[in-house]
């Protein structure tokens, strides 16, 4: 019974997703239809993303990246910032969550060793909403943009002319969040730098490629995931099994889900009346109570309203620690560090969430 009280402190979402899919099986008994629920494409990108950024980190390049910037720091300011950059700049291709799960131990480390643990709660806050705005500009930031730049057959000039300005004021507000950070000295050392199996590096780069090749569409999803699995059977098979499973099952549970409920007549007239002319409200206001992923999945089956759709998911991002699965790493993380305020640390998130969102869905009216 530990062990599955455990697991459902893990996977929340999960479980509330395979939870309504089932229920949902009883106003839609199973047949062939539940195939085409599925998205092969978004789960195949998915996974295959999920092994090569394993395999540039098994290779050292963001423990490398994280000593070189921090030894061109000289103080709290200049180091709070440079890992705040580097989870908004590296989100934008290894994801909000693994960008987190990469530069927050390293603030953790730092700040921590050279005595600065009031200025730690700022930065790792800084960090989370950093990573979730900044993984917002790219297809493959985050699962929600990979899924809905599938789902809406979008291009990719199409979806940063949606994506970038937003991005780019979001870019701009973090900066100035960083001003706030104290000016102490801080004198630090990592330790020696592992450095990069360039072999490593070098096969997963050209993996890495590959997926992007067939996020561009330039590339069959079938055979971009073919040639993955084929590379990594060869040079190192143990990555295949290092993919996120149980964020896949979730994807494949609301699929079957908002799929189930698309086919109830009376449950898709009222969400589309809902949802018309209040999408962007909508997928926000979702993203609060069921976090983005799933209000992205669920609501995309009852509007074609592709744009609106992916600024409110991405945007709604902020606000809660459940908007966002990757904020509740980042809050994980901090919580098992040295004299962590846990109390501290959510109501600094509470404020400077609410007062980004508010900004940028203000903003999103202008640009």
């Amino acid at each position: 019974m530990s062990a599955v009280r455990s697991f459902v402190k893990r996977e929340p979402v999960l479980i509330l997703a395979a939870l309504a899919a089932v229920i949902s099986c009883f106003f839609v008994p199973p047949d062939e239809t539940y195939l085409n629920y599925i998205d092969f494409r978004t789960l195949a990108l998915l996974y295959s993303l999920m092994t090569v950024v394993a395999g540039l980190r098994q290779a050292g390049l963001f423990s490398h990246l994280a000593h070189v910037l921090c030894d061109r720091a000289s103080g709290t300011r200049a180091m709070g910032t440079l890992l705040v950059a580097l989870c908004f700049f590296g989100a934008m291709f290894i994801t909000n969550d693994v960008a987190l799960l990469t530069f927050v131990p390293f603030a953790v480390v730092v700040l921590t060793m050279t005595g600065q643990e009031k200025a730690l709660i700022r930065v790792v806050v800084l960090q989370t909403v950093a990573a979730n705005l900044g993984s917002m500009l790219t297809p493959v930031g985050n699962p929600q943009n990979l899924y809905l730049y599938s789902r809406y057959d979008m291009g990719l000039a199409q979806f940063f002319r949606v994506t970038a300005p937003l991005w780019l004021l979001s870019l701009g507000l973090i900066l100035l969040c960083c001003l706030t950070l104290p000016r102490t000295a801080l004198p630090v050392f990592l330790g020696e730098d592992p450095g990069i199996r360039k072999g490593e590096l070098r096969l997963h780069l050209i993996l890495f490629a590959v997926c992007l090749l067939s996020v561009a569409r330039l590339l069959p999803w079938w055979a971009m995931l073919g040639i993955v699995a084929a590379v990594l059977l060869v040079f190192d098979r143990k990555l295949l099994l290092r993919a996120d499973f149980l964020l896949l099952l979730t994807f494949v549970a609301f699929f079957i889900f908002a799929g189930n409920l698309a086919r109830v007549e009376s449950v898709d007239v009222f969400l589309r009346r809902i949802l018309t002319g209040r999408e962007y409200l909508t997928a926000l206001l979702a993203s609060q109570v069921i976090s983005n992923v799933p209000a992205a999945l669920l609501l995309s089956g009852f509007t074609d309203q592709g744009r609106e759709l992916l600024l409110g998911v991405n945007v709604g991002g902020l606000g809660t620690p459940i908007a966002s699965l990757a904020s509740l790493i980042a809050l994980k993380l901090y919580s098992h560090s040295d004299h962590a305020r846990p109390g501290r640390f959510l109501g600094e998130f509470t404020v400077v969430n609410a007062a980004l969102l508010v900004i940028l869905s203000l903003a999103r009216r202008i640009l």
